[in-house]
């Protein structure tokens, strides 16, 4: 974590941002994140391990070229020097644009469908985007030591995978992912009726079923996610037959990714953004439950 002088200096020497109100928020999981306000504008400054995020700088990339104002992303400032992120300490550390609104917290049928809506006009204008650092889908390694936490990972973990292959995803319609367009990352502003996107801490490539499937599992899968999934595919992005054929693939994949992340947490003992290892053995057995483990 960067300690607030040290990251007041990194904004006056990387953006020249100085006399900045700086308001600690941290919620998310894998970053530190901080409220920078100054000349009336207010911004977000978020520090990531390099090692823990597959490709920051290219998920900020993607965040620019998405961005536009009936879709915000959260774009980098980029720095005086023209980086969209610089090094801090052995930490990437970046300059977002703030997002007016707040994040959906609710699961009704109208949220879900803004969600949906909102999730396919970003897979739609990703679409044309040339983004060639990203990484390819997937990174999930059933051979990793820290799957050995629980007895049940490793083979719920390998048994998705097959799944996955199986189904070849190859066959489905891929493009830049967000990967984790969790309820919070979208934005909705009630006075503009605008909904933002933001989040975009990685580069990838994959099946945008994943990001769909990614989006149904924060809200207990397809059977409780009929309004996102039915307003994701009126926008023409998927065809319903390939959600059909698929979707229930890539929610266990899903899942099985759910059991890595929180296995690797448990076994480095990760507690950013949660208050004790409850909230990491909570996310496992989430999981687990999920997987049938």
């Amino acid at each position: 974590m960067i300690d607030e002088d040290r990251l007041r200096t990194s904004l006056g020497e990387h953006w020249g941002i100085g006399h900045a109100r700086i308001e600690p928020h941290h919620g998310g999981m894998n970053s530190g994140t901080w409220f920078v306000t100054a000349d009336s504008r207010r911004r977000v400054a978020k520090a990531v391990d390099p090692d823990a995020i597959l490709d920051f700088t290219g998920g900020l990339a993607t965040a620019a070229f998405l961005d536009r104002p009936d879709l915000p992303t959260g774009a980098p400032e980029p720095s005086r020097d023209g980086r969209l992120a610089v090094e801090v300490d052995g930490l990437l550390l970046a300059l977002l644009a703030w997002v007016p609104g707040e994040g959906i917290t609710t699961g009704g049928p109208a949220e879900q469908r803004v969600i949906g809506t909102t999730l396919a006009r970003a897979h739609a204008v990703l679409g044309a985007a040339d983004l060639p650092s990203a990484d390819t889908f997937h990174w999930v390694d059933p051979a990793a030591p820290h799957l050995d936490v629980r007895d049940w990972i490793r083979p719920a973990v390998t048994a998705a995978l097959g799944t996955l292959d199986s189904l070849d995803p190859a066959t489905l319609t891929w493009g830049p992912l967000h990967t984790d367009p969790a309820p919070e990352a979208f934005r909705l502003d009630p006075g503009t009726g605008v909904c933002g996107l933001i989040d975009w801490s990685t580069s990838m490539r994959g099946p945008y079923l994943y990001d769909l499937a990614s989006a149904a599992m924060y809200f207990g899968g397809p059977a409780n996610a009929g309004p996102l999934i039915d307003a994701y595919l009126a926008e023409g992005v998927l065809t319903r037959g390939e959600a059909e054929r698929g979707l229930p693939t890539l929610l266990r994949f899903r899942w099985a990714v759910q059991a890595d992340y929180f296995a690797r947490r448990i076994a480095a003992d990760d507690l950013t953004g949660i208050a004790d290892r409850d909230g990491n053995e909570q996310g496992l057995e989430h999981a687990r439950l999920a997987l049938g483990g």
